[in-house]
């Protein structure tokens, strides 16, 4: 295959890739954008999410589009249901000391981790795709008569993949006019801006707290349901989208939403392009050496506020 349908497939992996990563980073994002909260425990609440969505999907066991659909409206309600409880009895308990914060989230992996390990034990489990067709991607070439179309051998996509970036897209669109078109996100966004004030209007600001920690995880397991069909269900899942979810949210600026998403796309797509040219290994170093470039130069990301 030649070099330019080969950098336009590894593109679409990489956009894969980038849209479940959004959706993961935005959850971490918001939580600390609101709350001041570094939630080490963001990769666990993925990780349940995926093993949700394959009990589900078992339960439902008819057509595996159903079952799909059932558990991409349950496993992020349950997760965030078990988030804001882990806030109410665990984080609002030591007031959100930003240090026992860290050390309670660590806790919390550790637990979700091997409650799950006990349950549903140390094998991967697979959840079917509710379509899987492959597409022939085309490709166009300058020729005698200007562009023409062709289709090179091996270039194709399933049609889930595809549907994993509209699905994704359509999330964030949503969140985006929850936050910026509803009385939730007003109420959101006045806590995150002055919680003091706030509590002085009247606003529940312990509860917006809960409901904002639950949001944040319910977006991780939204995007833990919609990569378990290409990456099976298993316990340990949960820590490379913690680590690529901390490394977009530093590049992006911490509790910038747009800068999130905009990191999330350049560390999702030179991801997917230099695992497919050269290596995964390498890719993660790149992004490494990004933050560390980025917290030399811009230490409060690419779009974040100075305090």
């Amino acid at each position: 295959m030649d070099f330019g349908p080969h950098l336009l497939l590894a593109s679409l992996e990489g956009a894969v890739a980038a849209a479940i990563l959004a959706l993961t980073a935005i959850g971490l994002s918001i939580v600390f954008g609101v709350m001041r909260v570094v939630n080490v425990a963001h990769g666990e609440f993925y990780m349940i999410g995926a093993v949700i969505a394959w009990w589900v999907a078992s339960i439902v066991g008819t057509h595996p589009a159903l079952g799909f659909v059932a558990a991409l409206v349950v496993a992020p309600l349950i997760v965030g249901m078990l988030a804001a409880t882990a806030d109410k009895f665990i984080l609002q308990k030591i007031d959100y000391d930003p240090d026992r914060t860290i050390v309670a989230t660590i806790g919390l992996l550790y637990i979700i981790q091997q409650i799950t390990l006990m349950t549903f034990g140390p094998e991967a489990r697979p959840v079917q795709p509710p379509f899987n067709t492959r597409l022939a991607l085309p490709w166009f070439e300058f020729g005698e008569n200007g562009f023409e179309m062709y289709w090179p051998w091996g270039l194709s996509i399933t049609s889930y993949k595809l549907f994993v970036i509209f699905a994704a897209i359509a999330i964030m669109l949503a969140l985006w006019m929850l936050m910026t078109r509803t009385k939730i996100g007003l109420i959101m966004r006045a806590t995150q801006q002055d919680s003091d004030m706030a509590k002085a209007f009247g606003i529940p600001v312990n509860r917006v707290y809960s409901w904002v920690f639950g949001l944040g995880a319910g977006l991780a397991a939204a995007g833990a349901v919609l990569v378990v069909p290409m990456q099976q269900a298993h316990y340990l899942m949960g820590h490379d989208p913690l680590l690529l979810s901390f490394i977009v949210v530093i590049i992006g600026g911490l509790g910038s939403l747009p800068g999130t998403v905009i990191a999330a796309i350049l560390i999702g797509m030179s991801d997917g392009i230099i695992s497919v040219f050269f290596s995964p290994t390498l890719a993660k170093i790149i992004a490494t050496l990004v933050v560390a470039m980025v917290l030399v130069f811009r230490p409060n990301g690419l779009m974040g506020r100075s305090n």
